[in-house]
């Protein structure tokens, strides 16, 4: 893919085609990361083989939010964050959401990527530009069926200017041969609030690198995500919550399950700017281990530059509380419905936040079906039964 990157991406005529190539020419000659570095620590992406993909596109609809998409883009300059950065600057499909200042959006807009060919390589853009004042709903699906070996590498970004209102959920639903590499960025002016929320359920090996910054004063931003893999599925995590401004508020709240062989990671951090006196920070990461052969990571991490701030983390891994299901199974619940709903408790405050309500149904349907999946050991089976 990267040998001959920048030549396909010269021959697109894009209006873009000066930043698409600069990109495709850093791409060809950089590398894709490794494991050593502390970003990709604990990742799988050493067994990633760009060599096994082409570009090609995603199908991608827009619903909701008329007169909202605009059609053109033009990568802004920035400093590139890796590889990936680059190859989706390069061969972006862009998606550009621009909403005038002091307009509410009473639907949720929603934006759907189908990932259909063997061996693509695709590369979603989606730009959220919230004018002052603004209200916003955004909604990003992605999904392929199970047969469908992929790479998918989306990039979001966000842009909430004075006392704007964005809230965004991705819901990852990519079938099992498909990976996900996705980096979303919020900014955030003053008295703007700004919500990243993230479902992922779907995909081989998913990874989410996640950022929100507040520039402006009295900005604040929360970050929720709600992620369940098994058999060997992985997803990643990374987040930041930037404070850049005083008098500014973040709140991060990330629920994980892992079971049979699969495995999870979340690294955090929160960074506290010397200019940002005043803020408020929290950080909670809590995962559970459903079977003896799961394994999750969690590293919760401060960053604070001044002082006359409040911050705290918290993370937490573990199997079922015992008592939980001990309250419910004295009660005549059966053990696998009361193991049901223990993980489906676990979740539900995750679920409560989620900005489009409707879909938390759909959700606990979903988390249902792969609990009742779960590879029960043989020495277990008999307890289970």
């Amino acid at each position: 893919m990267l040998a001959n990157l920048p030549d396909l991406v010269r021959a697109r005529r894009d209006p873009a085609v000066a930043a698409r190539s600069a990109a495709a020419e850093r791409a060809a000659a950089g590398s894709i990361p490794t494991a050593d570095e502390e970003v990709w620590r604990y990742s799988r992406i050493g067994e990633l083989d760009l060599g096994r993909f082409a570009p090609g596109r995603a199908t991608t609809t827009v619903s909701g939010g008329a007169g909202l998409e605009v059609q053109g883009w033009e990568p802004v300059d920035e400093e590139p964050v890796d590889l990936f950065h680059d190859l989706n600057t390069a061969l972006a499909e862009p998606t550009v959401l621009r909403i005038p200042g002091g307009r509410t959006i009473a639907d949720p807009v929603v934006v759907s990527h189908h990932v259909a060919g063997d061996g693509v390589a695709c590369f979603p853009r989606l730009v959220v530009e919230a004018g002052p004042d603004s209200d916003v709903t955004i909604v990003e699906h992605f999904t392929s069926a199970d047969d469908v070996d992929a790479l998918c590498v989306p990039r979001l970004e966000i842009h909430a200017a004075q006392a704007a209102r964005v809230r965004y959920l991705g819901v990852n639903l990519l079938g099992a041969r498909t990976w996900m590499l996705a980096h979303q960025r919020a900014l955030g002016e003053r008295d703007s609030n700004s919500l990243l929320a993230t479902v992922s359920l779907g995909g081989d090996y998913a990874r989410v690198r996640t950022e929100a910054r507040i520039v402006g004063q009295g900005g604040t931003t929360r970050q929720i995500a709600l992620y369940y893999a098994d058999g060997t599925q992985m997803h990643d995590f990374r987040t930041l919550q930037d404070h850049a401004a005083p008098r500014t508020n973040s709140d991060l709240l990330f629920k994980g399950a892992v079971q049979d062989h699969a495995k999870s990671v979340y690294t955090g951090l929160i960074k506290i700017r010397h200019d940002a006196k005043g803020s408020v920070a929290f950080q909670t990461n809590r995962n559970l281990t459903l079977s003896p052969g799961a394994w999750a990571e969690s590293v919760p991490n401060l960053d604070i530059e001044t002082n006359d701030v409040k911050c705290s983390h918290a993370s937490a891994i573990g199997p079922v509380d015992e008592e939980q299901r001990f309250y419910l199974e004295s009660r005549g619940i059966r053990p696998e419905v009361a193991e049901r709903l223990v993980v489906l408790g676990f979740f539900d405050e995750v679920l409560q936040q989620l900005p489009v309500g409707p879909l938390a149904a759909e959700l606990r349907v979903r988390i249902g079906e792969k609990l009742s999946r779960r590879q029960v050991a043989p020495e277990l089976a008999g307890v289970a039964s």
